[in-house]
């Protein structure tokens, strides 16, 4: 499947966007994606993930920093897709910046985290996102975030 008419990637098409690895890959499916305005991906959340045994190991809970990790990821594909380019040694986007973040509701392992960012803005070389993750159709977390390509020099 690799990329249908370049609206859905599975997990090969998204490790050629993202730079990330196991256990740090934390978007395994984009199920559309709108090159400057929005993406949808998802997260399958399993008892298997690393952070589990350490995190509320008596009521495993995915922590918010990855839930803002998988965002920021998705975000990221966004800002390639809309930028033309693919992730080389001379091509990155960072996070840089978050603003408002909320946790609304635990994610669990079983969940399927529904991941979406939208393309706000670019001033200055700083790409601005709105995002927010969902289970269920409930959001659980959303944020702005910010994203700029690495500066060479």
């Amino acid at each position: 499947m690799s990329e249908i008419a370049g609206l859905q990637m599975d997990i090969a098409a998204v490790m050629k966007q993202l730079p990330h690895r196991y256990p740090f890959l934390l978007v395994d499916r984009v199920l559309e994606v709108v090159p400057g305005k929005t993406i949808k991906a998802l997260k399958n959340v399993t008892i298997n993930e690393p952070f589990f045994p350490g995190h509320f190991p008596h009521r495993p809970v995915m922590p918010g920093v990855l839930i803002l990790e998988a965002l920021a990821q998705t975000a990221g594909i966004l800002a390639f897709k809309t930028a033309g380019v693919v992730p080389d040694d001379d091509s990155r986007f960072y996070f840089v910046g978050i603003d408002g973040a909320r946790f609304r509701k635990p994610v669990e392992p079983g969940d399927q985290l529904i991941l979406h960012a939208e393309f706000q803005r670019a001033v200055r070389g700083i790409w601005k996102f709105s995002t927010r993750a969902l289970v269920n159709d409930v959001e659980v977390c959303c944020a702005d975030m910010m994203v700029a390509p690495e500066a060479r020099g």
